[in-house]
């Protein structure tokens, strides 16, 4: 059985184009699942949006240096969940639009999943000190937790790999 790779759908600016500058970014990040656990826990992180709102979230970062898209995910998922992992599958990319301090960006995030293979849950190596709390979620319980409908939708494709794949 094939998956297929999902992209959101195509979002234009709300502000004409020339209202303000692009900027386009990357990240990656992903899954990453404790399949020895029953339920198959995934490490999921908390952030304090611009909003002060608490939204739950998917890990994922920026990558640094000549890193491949697989090897920020798999750094960044560590660091932010405290969770080290091996990469399983892609998942797909998504990507939407946000305004920030005068320039709109347009941000593309590469999704994996990952099999958990050690580490603890903590914060503490965030070097950005963006997560403020972290936790262990089941997989079937994932959508409900999760804050955005994009995330929520990589974590099924996830789920629908494990139960097809493994």
């Amino acid at each position: 059985m094939t998956f297929p790779v999902p992209s959101a759908p195509k979002k234009r600016p709300a502000a004409p184009a020339a209202a303000l500058p692009t900027v386009e970014e990357v990240s990656a990040g992903g899954v990453v699942v404790d399949l020895e656990t029953p339920g198959h826990p995934v490490a999921i992180i908390a952030r304090i949006n611009r909003g002060g709102r608490l939204e739950w979230c998917l890990p994922k970062g920026h990558p640094e240096g000549r890193e491949t898209d697989a090897q920020a995910a798999v750094r960044e998922i560590e660091e932010e969940t405290g969770i080290a992992g091996e990469i399983l599958s892609p998942l797909g990319s998504i990507d939407y639009w946000f305004s920030v301090s005068g320039h709109r960006v347009h941000k593309t995030v590469h999704h994996f999943l990952l099999e958990a293979t050690g580490g603890h849950l903590t914060t503490e190596n965030d070097p950005d000190h963006e997560a403020v709390d972290v936790a262990w979620v089941n997989m079937d319980d994932l959508g409900r937790k999760l804050s955005f409908p994009n995330e929520r939708r990589i974590a099924e494709i996830a789920r629908e790999y494990i139960i097809h794949q493994l």
